[in-house]
């Protein structure tokens, strides 16, 4: 199953309070072109996995699920000092 560290937890939860998200919102883990893309999520989709850990929820579709099963989400600072969420190993 997918893991959520603090940081990245920390990300999701300033993501959901800037797009005024309803309580148990989530941050959406799809699959789209050749990778993975985020988005808020009200709720989950019918199948969707739910990952909850340190306060925030993570929902992925089958195939996402999959392809993170054995994975960790991150968040890491670019160039600029952005954070971003990354998957690790």
């Amino acid at each position: 199953m997918l893991a959520i560290s603090e940081s990245a937890a920390e990300v999701i939860k300033v993501v959901l309070a800037g797009g005024d998200s309803a309580e148990g919102s989530g941050l959406r883990i799809a699959p789209a072109g050749d990778g993975l893309q985020a988005s808020i999520a009200e709720e989950p989709q019918a199948g969707d996995q739910v990952v909850e850990e340190s306060g925030v929820r993570v929902f992925l579709p089958e195939q996402a699920a999959s392809l993170l099963d054995d994975k960790t989400l991150d968040a890491e600072r670019d160039d600029n000092g952005e954070l971003s969420l990354a998957v690790r190993d």
